[in-house]
């Protein structure tokens, strides 16, 4: 595997972690690395998810991350909750919460052969700050920003 190959399979993980996210929030790039051998690939949530529901939200994360294989190597659970994971092929994978409810993903790969890498092809959700700074969430959801927990039938 090269480095391209490596970067097209992190954007697949991303892709199936947000696809599992109901209801959807809007997304944007974020900076994409690479090192000598390896990419990092992230993406910014711009919807505001309540301190109510960021539990909601890492638990329908690590379920979907553990039904695809995916090994938890560790948790925070402090002010700025996170979760890291490895799947089987060695990624490692990564969402944290930071200022103002804002979550964070992060894909690294293993170190692969060099090549050249393109950037992340997938249509964001929401307007595009790659290569950007990103702002605060601004994107406000019935759901995701409420600030109560959620009932057990939602």
């Amino acid at each position: 595997m090269n480095m391209q190959e490596a970067a097209v399979r992190a954007d697949e993980i991303l892709d199936g972690t947000f696809a599992t996210i109901k209801p959807p929030v809007h997304w944007t790039h974020g900076q994409s690395t690479e090192g000598n051998c390896d990419v990092q690939r992230r993406r910014a949530v711009m919807t505001i998810i309540s301190e109510e529901r960021r539990g909601s939200f890492l638990g329908l994360i690590a379920r979907y991350w553990e039904s695809q294989g995916y090994k938890q190597l560790s948790v925070n659970n402090s002010k700025s909750p996170a979760m890291y994971y490895r799947t089987p092929d060695e990624f490692n994978v990564r969402v944290l919460f930071g200022s103002n409810g804002q979550a964070f993903f992060e894909v690294a790969t293993p170190c692969v052969n060099p090549s050249k890498v393109s950037p992340p092809k997938a249509e964001t959700v929401g307007p595009n700050y790659a290569e950007k700074r990103i702002p605060f969430p601004d994107v406000k959801s019935d759901f995701w920003s409420a600030k109560s927990a959620p009932s057990s039938r939602t």
